[in-house]
């Protein structure tokens, strides 16, 4: 695809990708801001995306400057769990309320997560414009050459 076969759109596409699935993560984040359990019973923990360069595995192997040449755009290496410490409320008549009455709440920064979400979707969306940008140019080179 023209995709495939060009860095500029490749990395607007995988920067786009890596994007969209911090905006999950980010969302996950909010939505279970106010949940004391999760469906398994246990305690949420704020989730992180952690992305960077996109690399080949045997480029990893070979150096770090094999890495910086591997392929364009970036990848996601994974969702982590951040090492955050609950809020306490005091809630005595909640279910979950503990022996002193207080209930366990994700350490969720609000504020931060809101943040995150809008900075992933302006660089969502300027790595769309790049990606059509690129596309028009090439598209229009097409039809320039197909004037001969």
């Amino acid at each position: 695809t023209l995709a495939m076969s060009n860095p500029i759109l490749e990395i607007s596409r995988t920067g786009m990708d890596v994007e969209y699935r911090r905006l999950e993560v980010v969302a996950q984040n909010i939505a279970n801001a106010g949940t004391t359990r999760t469906a398994d019973g246990e305690s949420f923990f704020p989730l992180r995306l952690v992305s960077g360069p996109r690399t080949a595995p045997a480029a990893l192997k070979a150096g770090a400057a094999a890495v910086q040449a591997a392929l364009p755009g970036v990848q996601i290496y994974g969702v982590e769990r951040m090492n955050v410490a609950a809020r306490q409320v005091y809630e005595p008549s909640h279910p979950h309320a503990d022996a002193r009455g207080f209930v366990s709440y994700p350490g969720v920064d609000q504020l931060t997560g809101m943040t995150t979400l809008m900075i992933a979707l302006r660089t969502y969306e300027a790595n769309v414009a790049v990606f059509n940008a690129t596309r028009s140019m090439y598209l229009k080179a097409i039809e320039l050459g197909g004037r001969q």
